[in-house]
């Protein structure tokens, strides 16, 4: 498993600028792998009930605490450690009518501020492969759950067939991830945190039928958007489209892929 440079600073870079807007651009206010539809299922599967009390790891602006809240009709806390995005989500929040349903705390998600037994359940969708520590996160995650609760959550690993060096490290550079576990390792880093593991899912076409969606709407439909957001710098553009195709490609040979997780507190 191939570790990089990239540190929670270049994160906060990254979803302080043009980055965060061009993945907005083509992924919808849900940064992350299908939308609503992958939202809904992992929620469903989860046995997300109203009533009930949780928190969103990694929240960026919200969407998926707020996804929670209307269709589900629960509480959410989010975490997230940058305030660009912070602002957006307790703004967005308060546009849909949601505030008082919803709070937002500025921190890092392997100290989460929140005491022990806190929450019903952790969520999180395609965003913990920012992490540097992830056993730590898990760790935390199981601190602040109340006995019984659940976490539910999605992240790009690496594939079953392995990433090379040079391969990580480009979708690294690109990215900007510290490293991504795979799906054992997470299995593993569940089991050793005290949870039972309900579900540990490879979704590895559904992952690269989406990121070739992501290449069409960059393409075929958002060229001048994206472009804007980019500054007009056609060779930056040029560049992106080959980077998403590299991972497409890795994505089809089982390198890179995501997955859907779900655990019990024991």
């Amino acid at each position: 498993m191939e570790h990089s440079k990239f540190t929670l600073k270049d994160v906060q870079n990254v979803y302080s600028g043009a980055e965060k807007d061009l993945w907005e651009l083509v992924m919808g206010e849900q940064i992350h792998i299908g939308g609503f539809a992958s939202s809904m299922e992992l929620a469903q599967r989860a046995g997300i009930k109203e009533g009930m009390k949780g928190v969103d790891l990694c929240c960026c602006v919200g969407a998926g605490m707020r996804f929670l809240s209307r269709n589900f009709k629960v509480s959410m806390a989010g975490v997230d450690a940058t305030d660009r995005v912070l602002g957006e989500a307790a703004e967005r929040a308060k546009k849909e009518g949601l505030e008082a349903k919803l709070e937002f705390k500025k921190g890092d998600v392997t100290a989460v501020p929140y005491p022990n037994s806190t929450f019903d359940f952790v969520w999180g969708e395609d965003a913990w492969c920012y992490v540097e520590d992830k056993g730590k996160l898990v760790s935390e995650a199981a601190r602040i759950l109340k006995p019984g609760g659940t976490i539910a959550f999605t992240d790009w690993i690496e594939g079953h067939n392995k990433l090379t060096k040079d391969e990580a490290s480009r979708i690294f550079d690109f990215m900007k991830f510290p490293y991504m576990e795979t799906l054992e390792g997470y299995k593993n880093l569940l089991e050793k945190n005290g949870f039972e593991v309900i579900e540990a899912t490879d979704q590895n076409q559904y992952f690269a039928d989406h990121i070739a969606l992501y290449i069409d709407m960059l393409t075929k439909q958002f060229t001048y958007d994206a472009l804007r957001i980019m500054g007009n710098d056609a060779n930056m553009m040029q560049a992106m489209g080959g980077e998403m195709a590299f991972m497409r490609d890795m994505a089809r040979a089982g390198r890179f892929s995501r997955g859907r997780f779900i655990g019990r507190k024991k």
